[in-house]
């Protein structure tokens, strides 16, 4: 419920249940054909919001605490859970085996369209078929500021993880152990130069859905890290990528070998890799001291 805004749930409702019970008939769910059916579907969406526990925090909370079979029991009834789950179930049985059957039919003949358009139109420039190919996107490690007195820095430490601490909260709790060693400050050789944890950093690579996971190397092709979001400004960049306030997001390598040496103990793992550190660049340019995987 941080983010939830029950008034905008419920004029979203309102607006696209009707527009999706009245262009699509043929594939409605029996809760959407009852809903469409009743005198008054716009009191009938009202009375629902009304009597659900999952719009209302307080009705949600006060079940809750009488345990999950309670809370079972009034999900079995609540009008927007039978709604949600009819409609769902509805698209898993019946629609999408249909559209999976559809899109199998149009796969199998894509090789034989592709191929006739090339000999029929060759003069058209054709995207090239990258499956199976390495996909390398680069950019530069920096800050930004995407608005009015807002900056962003291009790195996170443990310090800022500490500080967002709440004690059992689904999002900001953390383990007694990571808490521990940075209280002691027992961080091995993975601190920065300013006696700190990095944690993530930011770069104007330009990423999308499939990237999470990937290796971030640098210049000297070693690996420093490993992406996995974009900042929340920059979500757009599939459609219009904008270096100047789009980030991709990476965890830091070293935060990664902090975790697996000093909180998960796995030292053996860490004994298995060649760790760079003093790392003298051509011409003798000295890259700064801090530990990267090679």
């Amino acid at each position: 419920f941080k983010d939830y805004d029950q008034d905008v749930d419920r004029d979203l409702a309102l607006a696209l249940l009707p527009h999706y019970y009245n262009h699509v008939p043929e594939i409605l769910s029996d809760e959407m054909k009852e809903l469409r059916n009743s005198k008054d579907s716009e009191a009938a969406i009202n009375k629902a919001y009304d009597k659900s526990i999952l719009s209302n925090e307080d009705l949600f909370t006060e079940v809750k605490e009488k345990g999950m079979k309670k809370m079972y029991k009034c999900l079995k009834k609540d009008p927007l859970a039978v709604l949600s789950i009819g409609i769902w179930s509805h698209y898993e049985d019946v629609i999408r085996p249909g559209y999976n059957g559809v899109n199998a039919r149009i796969d199998s003949m894509m090789r034989i369209y592709m191929s006739a358009q090339m000999e029929v139109i060759p003069e058209r420039t054709y995207y090239p078929d990258a499956n199976s190919t390495l996909r390398v996107s680069y950019g530069q490690v920096k800050g930004l500021e995407p608005r009015d007195a807002v900056t962003y820095d291009p790195f996170t430490t443990l310090d800022g993880v500490i500080a967002k601490y709440v004690p059992g909260d689904y999002e900001f709790d953390l383990p007694a152990k990571l808490i521990e060693l940075w209280e002691k400050k027992d961080y091995g050789d993975y601190a920065n130069s300013n006696g700190a944890i990095p944690v993530c950093f930011i770069a104007s690579n330009h990423t999308t859905g499939g990237n999470s996971g990937s290796p971030v190397i640098d210049g000297q092709g070693r690996l420093i890290g490993l992406n996995f979001d974009r900042i929340w400004e920059g979500t757009m960049s599939d459609l219009n990528f904008d270096e100047s306030r789009c980030r991709n997001i990476m965890v830091d390598v070293r935060y990664v070998l902090f975790i697996v040496d000093k909180f998960a103990g796995a030292t053996h793992l860490i004994e298995e890799m060649d760790l760079v550190y003093d790392v003298a660049e051509e011409e003798e340019e000295v890259v700064p001291e801090e530990p990267l995987l090679d």
